[in-house]
């Protein structure tokens, strides 16, 4: 591979990017073309990468998580840095960190000779610090890898600085030019893609240095079934969300202009409502104003976990949310001698590997609840076939991805989704625009008003 260029894994979910990368990096290693790799996740997948090494590296290596404080990041790059042993050193950090004062100029002076970024959507946007630090970090590798199953997850604009970061010699080190060539923009609102195209020469381009799998094409993978379980409201709480949601609709045009922002801020309220949980005029912190989803879920546990034997994964959005759920299982399962575990963003990085592994290998523990941002994203969680979503995100690509988590690489079973809808609500609205693989996030303006219908 020549210097400064780079190759890009498009795997889709399950499909095995992580060991192929590990394979590269220790041929690469062997053939002594490198002898130090930085590798850069979302920091739920950080924990991660030692345990797919453990597993899965036949080469010697060491490998240092930088979480933590600074002061121990910088320890964890210099203890890399004067490892006096022969094995290749591999250093594993979060996006948002590589690019802070003091702990960028100590991964430049660590000199790695290959940086794979994980999730490389992390980097799309075109002028963020994070995807500036992560091109100044690899304009001097010698190696760069991007792995994503996702590169586009708006727009085609997405692609460009991922491919900034790994070969700027195919779409240019300027990003106007490239949005110039692909897109036609809307005459308003400038930053707003109407189409892409030259798609053509956008692929072609694109997949010069890149290697393209499916599931459809790499597995034999089991079949996904997808259930609607709905939850009925009582008068009582139908007649607040009612209000609730002509309150938003009276402000937002009231508004004058109508931004997305405005509209996600009135719709995140009712999607809190839905869950059972309610800020109060003057109060800060949300109350519990219904059960009705967890009585739905305090039955799906009783027949899968409880009666069946299964293990099961329950996303959610919301942290209170989260903590309500779990003090329902610990309640169910306690008495059965049985154990749930969690991870939310209050969980330490460097522990998050150690509660996928006891969710993996533990007979006892049957269920693992997180949040959609946090356990939705680079983990293997195929010691259950099902998956709960008490509620749901906006962004198509981050639902995606939670898909992924029990249908992928050594998954048996077919994979069952039971998503728990209030009716006649906004979270039907959210359902609707992810099977259309919508990101609501950023259509919201132009139909807000059929969300709130």
């Amino acid at each position: 591979m020549p210097r400064h260029k780079g190759f890009a894994l498009l795997f889709e979910m399950g499909c095995g990017k992580t060991l192929t990368s590990i394979a590269i990096m220790g041929a690469l290693y062997i053939a002594e073309k490198i002898d130090r790799v930085l590798i850069v996740a979302p920091t739920s997948v950080v924990a991660v990468w030692p345990r797919e090494l453990a597993d899965y590296a036949d080469f010697p290596f060491t490998v240092q998580t930088l979480l933590g404080d600074k002061g121990k990041r910088i320890k964890g790059i210099s203890d890399l840095k004067n490892y006096p042993y022969p094995k290749l050193k591999v250093a594993v950090i979060n996006y948002e960190s590589c690019w802070r004062d003091g702990i960028k100029e100590e991964l430049l002076d660590y000199d790695a000779d290959l940086i794979i970024c994980d999730e490389s959507q992390r980097i799309k946007g075109h002028d963020s610090k994070q995807s500036k630090g992560m091109w100044e970090l690899g304009d001097k590798a010698r190696y760069k890898m991007i792995l994503s199953g996702t590169p586009v997850q708006n727009n085609v604009t997405d692609i460009w600085s991922q491919y900034r970061f790994l070969d700027k010699s195919i779409f240019g080190e300027l990003y106007f030019p490239f949005q110039n060539r692909y897109c036609v923009m809307h005459s308003v609102f400038k930053s707003k893609v109407l189409r892409t195209q030259h798609t053509d020469e956008l692929v072609a381009k694109e997949h010069s240095i890149a290697f393209r799998v499916t599931k459809e094409e790499a597995l034999d993978l089991p079949e996904q079934t997808f259930e609607t379980r709905y939850v009925e409201m009582s008068k009582k709480e139908r007649n607040l969300y009612d209000a609730l949601k002509r309150d938003s609709v009276a402000n937002i045009e009231g508004e004058g202009t109508i931004t997305a922002a405005t509209v996600l801020t009135k719709l995140l309220r009712l999607q809190q409502f839905t869950g059972g949980f309610l800020v109060k005029d003057g109060e800060s912190e949300p109350q519990q104003i219904s059960t009705s989803k967890l009585d739905a879920l305090k039955d799906i546990i009783d027949d899968y976990v409880i009666s069946g034997g299964k293990k099961l994964v329950v996303f959610a959005r919301f942290i209170p949310e989260v903590t309500a759920i779990i003090a329902l299982a610990k309640r169910m399962l306690e008495k059965e001698g049985l154990k749930v575990v969690s991870i939310q963003g209050s969980v330490k990085k460097e522990l998050r590997g150690d509660i996928i592994e006891q969710f993996q290998k533990d007979p006892k523990t049957m269920v693992i609840v997180g949040q959609i941002d946090t356990l939705g994203t680079g983990v293997t969680l195929t010691a259950a076939d099902t998956c709960i979503y008490y509620s749901k995100t906006y962004n198509y690509a981050t639902y995606e991805q939670s898909l992924s988590r029990i249908h992928r690489i050594g998954q048996r079973n077919t994979c069952t989704y039971i998503d728990l809808v209030c009716a006649d609500s906004v979270d039907e609205r959210i359902s609707q625009a992810l099977r259309k693989k919508e990101d609501l996030a950023t259509t919201i303006v132009d139909n807000w008003k059929e969300v709130f219908s």
